[in-house]
């Protein structure tokens, strides 16, 4: 069976802005579960989508987020 990606999936960019961000994937349907995640370096970019799997993208540590939307900065926890 072919895979179909969304026709409006919306891009996140995500640039580290410290060493240890986390990126992490939820999923879709009755129950929100982990479904991937990524350890990002100072500097270090990862470019995400939102597919028919993932319904939230979840950033812990100093990172730029952007989307169509604008640039938000995520911070550590104090």
């Amino acid at each position: 069976m072919e895979k179909r990606q969304l026709p409006s999936a919306d891009y996140v960019v995500i640039k580290a802005v410290d060493d240890g961000v986390s990126v992490i994937g939820l999923t879709r349907g009755t129950d929100t579960r982990f479904h991937h995640s990524e350890k990002l370096d100072k500097g270090e970019v990862l470019i995400a989508q939102f597919t028919e799997h993932t319904s939230a993208i979840k950033v812990r540590g100093n990172a730029k987020i952007l989307t169509h939307l604008g640039e938000i900065e995520s911070e550590m926890k104090k």
